[in-house]
């Protein structure tokens, strides 16, 4: 039976309507949410955004909504970052200057090196290889093609947090995972049947 309810964090900075729209594509209702406080209720917890770290880690804790979230990972929810929404989770930033992330993660927001023949900021198709085991990837075929779009990426200190990799110039962690906390650097909503297929699991999970 799916939980079928996901709160998708509205701070002014997200993707909102193309998230609902492939939940709701699945079988899932969404709920936005920008009050801090009605957070709690939710058990599945989405957090999308597009555009500068710095802005976007201000809105967060100007609106308190860091505060809430950070409440509601304590409590075992199954929050879900997606594209700069997983930057967010990690401990740090250097996007623009050094700034100082949710902490969730011990990893690092770090630019792409321009290489001959690989433009920044990465925009396409490119294949997502599993490095571990996850209800999220039940189903899926390691080395699929996910829809990309970000001129940074995410570099964990632990290898147990990297759930998958992507080779672009460098190899770098485009999943990742620890306990309830999950990030997806593509963007599944972009990502035809396989990043439906991932936001299917995402919901079906127990919490």
């Amino acid at each position: 039976m799916m939980s079928a309810i996901a709160a998708v964090v509205d701070y002014g900075m997200g993707n909102l309507r193309s998230v609902q729209n492939a939940i709701e594509h699945v079988g899932g209702h969404v709920v936005v949410v920008s009050e801090p406080e009605a957070l709690a209720a939710y058990e599945k917890i989405i957090l999308p955004g597009v555009g500068a770290f710095s802005e976007a880690i201000d809105c967060l804790r100007n609106t308190g909504l860091a505060d809430s979230l950070n409440e509601c990972r304590r409590s075992g929810a199954q929050i879900l970052g997606i594209c700069l929404g997983m930057q967010l989770m990690c401990a740090r930033s250097k996007e623009g200057g050094d700034w100082e992330g949710l902490g969730w993660f011990d990893a690092e927001v770090l630019p792409f090196v321009p290489a001959e023949g690989l433009p920044v900021p990465h925009m396409g198709w490119n294949g997502v290889d599993f490095e571990h085991q996850d209800p999220m990837l039940t189903g899926l075929v390691c080395g699929s093609d996910a829809y990309f779009v970000h001129g940074y990426h995410v570099q964990c200190n632990d290898p147990a947090d990297v759930l998958a990799t992507t080779e672009y110039g460098i190899r770098f962690h485009s999943m990742i995972q620890r306990d309830n906390l999950r990030g997806i650097q593509f963007h599944p909503e972009k990502s035809q049947e396989f990043g439906l297929a991932i936001l299917k699991n995402y919901l079906e999970m127990a919490c």
